[in-house]
């Protein structure tokens, strides 16, 4: 049995996201130059812009403490200056960009998702006014909006892969069944030699399980639960050990007794348990 290959989850682009808060802080009333972008690994690229009016800060790469945002996303809360040019409270990495902009104030605010910077939303202006209180409101509440929305892509991520990776396990230990049960229907039809052979090759693909209480079930009783537990009903468990349907259930009650089962389906079970099949 192959298993299947996982497809990578199908998650948007956290930066169209990033885009539809700074149109919505547009529409709003917010700054007149918003632009912002996604933190990827410990670096802050910019990538999306309104009221912009040069291409030189699209694909900037803003590092931690440098800068107005390279300090936000260290600092983990919002910034300010009011004259970016003088401004002797940041480094000045990026004047060229930033002042061929004519930004002069300007407020830098980080999108935070489990205290850690994803993001980071800038509002400025062209004028020496400070950021007003109500921009920074927009601003801020903007940086909580989308952080929560990628704390909630997160988590589907986290919950899609956690699937994924149970969907690989039973696929895997499906596999293993198929290739146990196939063993020991070989070692059914094979001489005493290569049967003991085989039934050692097929113990060993079982798992440790609670053999101190194992009940000692016959060879013939392993081989029929082994194709019950591929969900062979008793007619194809005897056409596959090449036995009557009678005997299969014959074979089955006998094991399900051992075992102090009364159900096909109880009786694999806790023959799995304790380590007889896989």
């Amino acid at each position: 049995m192959t298993v299947p290959a996982l497809a990578a989850p199908l998650r948007p682009r956290d930066s169209d996201a990033l885009r539809c808060e700074l149109r919505q802080l547009a529409v709003l009333g917010g700054p007149p130059v918003l632009f912002g972008g996604v933190v990827d690994g410990d670096a802050l690229m910019l990538t999306e812009f309104v009221g912009t009016r040069t291409g030189l800060l699209r694909g900037l790469v803003v590092r931690p403490h440098s800068g107005l945002g390279g300090a936000s996303m260290v600092a983990g809360r919002p910034l300010a200056v009011s004259d970016y040019r003088s401004a002797s409270t940041i480094t000045h990495d990026y004047d060229t960009p930033v002042l061929s902009e004519g930004i002069k104030s300007v407020l830098a605010v980080p999108v935070l998702v489990d205290g850690m910077a994803r993001a980071v939303l800038y509002g400025a202006y062209r004028s020496g006014a400070p950021v007003s209180g109500q921009a920074a409101d927009l601003l801020v509440s903007s940086a909580r909006r989308l952080g929560e929305e990628l704390r909630i892509r997160d988590e589907v991520d986290r919950r899609v892969r956690l699937r994924e990776a149970r969907l690989a396990t039973t696929a895997g230990t499906e596999s293993v069944r198929e290739v146990h049960a196939e063993l020991r229907r070989m070692a059914a039809a094979a001489d005493s030699e290569l049967r003991a052979k085989l039934h050692r090759l097929a113990d060993r693909l079982c798992s440790d399980g609670e053999h101190a209480e194992a009940p000692t079930l016959t060879p013939r009783e392993l081989d029929v639960l082994a194709q019950v537990a591929l969900g062979c009903t008793n007619t194809e468990a005897a056409e596959r050990l090449s036995l009557k349907p009678e005997t299969v259930k014959s074979y089955l009650r006998s094991a399900a007794t051992k075992l102090g089962t009364h159900t096909r389906y109880e009786a694999v079970s806790r023959a799995r348990r304790r380590g007889l099949i896989p």
